[in-house]
């Protein structure tokens, strides 16, 4: 299986769009709100990559959705989750969140925390049919994924304890230390999405950093080698 080394797309982290609200600290991978950027609007299902620092006492107030799914991956402090459905949760670093919003929902988001900072991110992928009937679920690490480098998250079929997403799009959460090194097999036909989180690695030998994104398009392997302590998310994509 041949290494993916010229067709990498690269998206840094400083060319994102970016809103402060004050409250609200955002930068966004594609377009969103009122960044509208046409060479970025989203990469196959994935449409929203949204980078959220979140002020103590302040979040995202009830609001609607719909066709969509929805998942948010908790980097610190914490996050509360309401909605229609009757859920209301808070999620720590490490846990994720996935909403499919189906025929509609309203939800909100917020910091509970008087002191801490929120930060997560925020990402929506378009389902693989609309009308779909609201579901929401969680994924948390359990012990044996404290040393694991890549640990599916997110899957059609809810293979390996991951939560399940109507969408031809398995997920996967990086975590790496300085030096380990971790590969994965990108099958013809598919498309992968590389968002860091957080730290830095290199792919493919491409060095990247915290909140940049890097895409391929080309069947091989993608070899991630961490020079920081590194957290990501990984996307194999229909």
């Amino acid at each position: 299986m041949k290494a993916i080394v010229a067709e990498l797309n690269i998206r840094r982290a400083n060319e994102r769009g970016h809103a402060d609200h004050g409250w609200l600290n955002s930068h966004h991978t594609f377009s969103f709100a009122d960044y509208y950027d046409p060479a970025h609007m989203g990469f196959r299902s994935p449409r929203v990559i949204n980078d959220d620092r979140v002020a103590p006492g302040m979040g995202f107030g009830t609001h609607p959705h719909r066709d969509m799914e929805i998942f948010s991956y908790v980097l610190e402090g914490t996050l509360e989750h309401k909605d229609s459905m009757g859920n209301g949760r808070q999620l720590k670093p490490g846990q994720i969140q996935l909403i499919s919003a189906g025929q509609g929902i309203t939800h909100s988001e917020f910091n509970p925390s008087p002191k801490e900072p929120l930060h997560f991110l925020q990402i929506w992928l378009q389902p693989r049919e609309r009308g779909l009937t609201p579901s929401y679920t969680e994924w948390h690490p359990k012990p044996e994924h404290a040393d694991a480098a890549r640990v599916l998250v997110i899957s059609p079929d809810g293979r390996e304890g991951s939560a399940r997403i109507h969408q031809d799009a398995d997920i996967y959460l990086i975590r790496l230390q300085p030096g380990q090194t971790v590969t994965h097999r990108l099958k013809s036909g598919r498309g992968a999405w590389l968002q860091l989180a957080e730290g830095a690695l290199t792919l493919n030998g491409v060095a990247l950093a915290t909140g940049d994104g890097a895409s391929t398009e080309e069947s091989g392997t993608l070899t991630l080698a961490a020079t920081e302590p590194t957290q990501a998310i990984l996307f194999d994509l229909k």
